[in-house]
C-alpha cells in the first residue's frame, strides 16, 4: 500500500480524497491509502481523514505519495518539498509558471527515484479520443481553438499556463509546435482577458490557440481545422465514459508507481509536459513584451 497525503482542498482535491476512499476495485488506485491532507484553513475530518501539517506529511515513513491540488502558483514549491523529502508526487496541470523550474523538478525527482506525474484529464475526455479520431491521417492546412470562459482567480497564472490543457490538446493533435507570435487584451476594470498565440506546425502550419476570459462567458471550446481533404467545425460530441477523469488519472499515476508503465511513454509523457511548458513560457515572453 501507498501511503497519501493531499495537498489542498479545492474541489480537485476532495474529488481525490473520495477516489482513494473508493477507488475503482482491482485497479492500480486500490493500493492508494489516503493519511490526510494539508490546508491553510484549520478544517474538521472529512470522511473520516484528518487535517496534518506539511512538516508532519515529509516525515512520516507511512506516507510515500502527494497530491499536489492547489492554487497553480503554488505547485512548483509544494512539489519541490515533497520531492526533496523522496516523495512520489502527482500534480494538477500546470506543474510550474516556467519550463525551467520544470527541468529542475524532473531533475530532482530522476535523483531522487520518484515519480513526478503531471495529471491532464482533458486527455481522458471522450470527445478528445473522438476528436483524435477524426483528425488521424489528416494533413492540416491551418487551424484555430478558442476557449472561453469565466474571469480567472487569483493564484492561476498567466493564460498560457492556466489554459495548457488547451495547448496539450493542439500538441497531442499535431505533433511539436513552434511560437510565431503572441498577443495578450486586457481590460482589468471588466475583468476581462483575451491571449492570442500564432503557432506553427513542424511542417509550417499554422495554429491559432485563444483563450478568452470574462463575467459571463460560457465556458466552451471552438475548433475550425481546415485539412487537405475536409473541415472539421464542431468536437465530435462523445457519450461520457464510465470511469470518472480523475480516477482514469489516479489509476493511470497508481500504474506508475507499480512499475507498470514503460519506461517509453514515461518519456514521452516528460517529453510532451516539458514542451508544452516551454511553449506556454514563450507565449508569455512574446505576449507581454
Amino acid at each position: 500500500m501507498w501511503g497519501a497525503v493531499v495537498v489542498g482542498v479545492g474541489t480537485a482535491g476532495w474529488v481525490r480524497i473520495k477516489d482513494m476512499l473508493v477507488p475503482l476495485p482491482g485497479s492500480p488506485a486500490a493500493n492508494l491509502c489516503v493519511k490526510g491532507f494539508i490546508s491553510r484553513r484549520s478544517l474538521e475530518p472529512h470522511q473520516g481523514v484528518s487535517q496534518i501539517s506539511t512538516e508532519e506529511a515529509v516525515s512520516r515513513e507511512d506516507i510515500h505519495v502527494a497530491f499536489v491540488c492547489t492554487e497553480n502558483v503554488l505547485h512548483e514549491d509544494n512539489v519541490r518539498t515533497f520531492l526533496q523529502a523522496g516523495k512520489h508526487v502527482c500534480v494538477e496541470y500546470p506543474m510550474t509558471m516556467s519550463y525551467k523550474a520544470a527541468v529542475e523538478l524532473w531533475d530532482l525527482a530522476q535523483k531522487k527515484g520518484v515519480i513526478l506525474h503531471e495529471e491532464h484529464i482533458e486527455l481522458l475526455t471522450e470527445d478528445f479520443k473522438a476528436l483524435q479520431r477524426e483528425v488521424e491521417g489528416k494533413i492540416l492546412q491551418e487551424g484555430t481553438l478558442h476557449f472561453t470562459g469565466g474571469a480567472l482567480k487569483p493564484g492561476f497564472g498567466f493564460q498560457a499556463f492556466s489554459g495548457i490543457a488547451r495547448l496539450t490538446w493542439l500538441v497531442e493533435l499535431f505533433g511539436e509546435l513552434s511560437v510565431a507570435a503572441a498577443t495578450m487584451e486586457e481590460d482589468s476594470g471588466n475583468d476581462y482577458s483575451k491571449m492570442t498565440a500564432k503557432l506553427l506546425t513542424s511542417d509550417n502550419r499554422p495554429l491559432t490557440w485563444i483563450e478568452e476570459r470574462g463575467p459571463g462567458l460560457p465556458r466552451s471550446k471552438s475548433i475550425n481545422f481546415h485539412f487537405d481533404s475536409c473541415t472539421l467545425t464542431q468536437i465530435p460530441p462523445a457519450p461520457r465514459g464510465d470511469v470518472g477523469l480523475f480516477m482514469q488519472d489516479l489509476i493511470h499515476f497508481s500504474a506508475k508507481l507499480a512499475g507498470q508503465v514503460s519506461a517509453e511513454q514515461l518519456h514521452r509523457e516528460r517529453t510532451r509536459v516539458l514542451h508544452c511548458l516551454e511553449l506556454a513560457d514563450r507565449i508569455q515572453q512574446l505576449a507581454l513584451k
